[in-house]
Formats: C-alpha cells, structure tokens, sequence
C-alpha cells in the first residue's frame, strides 16, 4: 500500500467518465493534472443496474500508475471477491453496507488483505450502518446520487448526513475520510466541502473537460 502524504482536500477523479478506449492514457493525464486517488467503480449489473470492469482492467492500469486506487464494489455478495481486487492493485476497497450477511466480517477480510477498508451508504442507507464498525474503517462513502451510473444530479438531501457523520468520525477520534461521490462538480463541491467531506469524488466534471488541471482546482475552495 502507497504510504504518501495526502492534502486536506483530497480530489478522486472517478475513471467510469473516462474514455475506455484510452484507460491508460488517461489515468496518466489525471496524474499529471494533479488527482490525488484514482476513484474506480465496479459494478455487477445485479447490485446496481450497470456493468462497468472487473480486476483485470485495474491490474492492467496498476502497471501504470503511482495514484491510490480507490476502489469501489458496487457488487453482490462481495466476500468471494475481494482477494481477486486486492491481488489486482487496489489501495482501498469500500464496500456496501448491503452487499454482504456481515459487514464487519467483511471489513476485517478487508484489512487482512492488508488494504485501508471502507463502507459506502445509498441515498437510503441510514448512517447507523457504520456506527458499529468505525474501528475498522478508514473510508466511509455517501452517496450523493443513486448508485449504478455517472452524469446524475446531486442530492442535496445527503448533506445532513455528511454532517451527521463527520460529527460522529469526530466524536470516535479515528481519522476516517468521508467522500461525497455523485454528481460533484464545481457547483456543488462548496456544499459537500461544508457539511464535512474531505474526498470529493468526480467523474464528468473532470474527464469531460478540455482541461483536467482546470477542472480538478475548479473542485477546491479559493484562496
């Protein structure tokens, strides 16, 4: 695991908004922008109504790339499969509270794997889904846009509880990031920033700019 110094603000461009006929060079470009971890969304088609890639792609970018590789497994169940993903590179992998009978096993296999663990709540999920499990996580994700595709609007309605949370990562003394993943832009960044998240994930704001640098500092408060 890539042990460096992180920033205050950490900026996680999300590769499903990436061209995928050019992976490599634009995991590259986003490194040389100035992205902190590399977001990458796995999903099955059965957890979430989409497909997107599997460990081969990530173990193929590996070669490539010094990025942290945030890895997020929109899949069901999730147990059978988190030595595949660790084996292929990831730095983190987060989990959903639902994928699995016993997310606390789940999360302790995780860090067996010797891998920062992290759990990811839908719009729907209340934060008492992690209340129990704080001592094993280093991630927690809120989904600030239903789970399954890129390019959705921002709910708002997920700010109290990116606030909820932080007061609770606060109160337990842990230092867990919070991300706030979904439609994050340089209009909304501002929000999740306030309510207490300190990963923002972003997938069309950035890969669908000319300028990924441009995009990535649009995304940090100003001076």
């Amino acid at each position: 695991m890539r042990e460096v110094p992180e920033p205050t603000l950490v900026i996680a461009p999300s590769l499903l908004a990436a061209d995928f006929g050019r992976l490599n060079d634009e995991v590259a470009a986003i490194e040389r922008a100035g992205g902190n971890w590399l977001h990458l969304d796995v999903m099955d088609g059965h957890f979430v109504p989409n497909i997107s890639f599997g460990p081969l792609v990530i173990k193929a970018l590996r070669r490539h790339s010094n990025l942290i590789f945030d890895l997020h497994l929109m899949i069901a169940p999730v147990d059978a499969y988190l030595a595949d993903f660790a084996a292929a590179g990831a730095d983190h992998i987060t989990i959903h509270a639902e994928a699995g009978p016993h997310l606390h096993r789940s999360l302790q296999a995780i860090r067996a794997l010797g891998k920062k663990a992290g759990v990811a709540i839908n719009p729907a999920t209340p934060i008492d889904a992690v209340a129990h499990v704080l001592d094993l996580i280093d991630i927690i994700n809120v989904m600030t846009v239903n789970p399954g595709f890129g390019g959705q609007k921002f709910l708002t309605s997920q700010l109290p509880k990116i606030a909820a949370l932080r007061r609770m990562v606060q109160a337990s003394g842990r230092a867990i990031h919070i991300e706030a993943d979904g439609g994050v832009d340089a209009a909304t960044a501002p929000a999740a920033i306030a309510a207490g998240a300190d990963v923002l994930i972003a997938g069309s704001a950035i890969f669908g700019k000319p300028d990924y640098a441009a995009a990535i500092a649009a995304l940090k408060p100003g001076p």
